[in-house]
């Protein structure tokens, strides 16, 4: 089974999309639906089986308040940059690219705990 993580993002304007990710795969939409449908044709999957798992973003064990905080700085940054036509700094580019990594690897972590709950 394919794991698929969808996650929020928003534009400078702060308009907020979804990233589906699965891989090396990504896919961005208007919903997390969309973004699930673009990914899936991506994936080739003729009969795609999903449970879904919805999150409300609140710090847990595996990303805490600290780190939400740091990344949404660290993005803020970002985007004053882009919008400059500039790049980060390299240390803090490497901190942004670590706390992203971090991130997902939380929303796996959190997933694998679910179904592990869910098994039992």
């Amino acid at each position: 089974m394919t794991t698929v993580a969808i996650l929020p993002i928003s534009n400078a304007s702060g308009e907020r999309s979804y990233r589906a990710i699965a891989g090396d795969k990504q896919s961005v939409g208007k919903t997390a639906g969309q973004a699930l449908d673009a990914l899936t044709t991506q994936l080739g999957e003729v009969e795609f089986r999903a449970l879904l798992i919805i999150d409300n973003f609140h710090p847990d064990q595996f990303f805490t308040s600290e780190q939400q905080e740091r990344l949404s700085e660290l993005m803020t940054m970002w985007r004053i940059a882009r919008d400059q036509e500039q790049k980060l700094p390299p240390e803090i580019q490497i901190e942004l690219d670590n706390l992203v990594n971090l991130e997902l690897n939380a929303a796996t972590a959190r997933t694998a705990s679910f179904a592990q709950q869910w098994s039992q």
